[in-house]
């Protein structure tokens, strides 16, 4: 998955143009490396699903 495409992703999670988004398990390493250097990396929730794959969601809270 390219980085361009996955900030692209998170910044429609962060302004609502998306209000979740399904990441499969093999996308899930590439997609968590540029989620993870985000500055509101802590605004989005990650729901695990059955066989590894995961549904993200942005909080308006950021979690603890």
């Amino acid at each position: 998955m390219k980085e361009d495409l996955v900030t692209e992703i998170l910044d429609k999670l962060m302004n609502g143009e998306l209000s979740e988004y399904y990441v499969s398990k093999q996308e899930f390493m590439d997609f968590r490396k540029v989620l993870v250097r985000r500055k509101d990396f802590k605004h989005f929730r990650g729901i695990g699903q059955r066989g590894g794959d995961v549904l993200y969601q942005y909080l308006k809270e950021p979690r603890s």
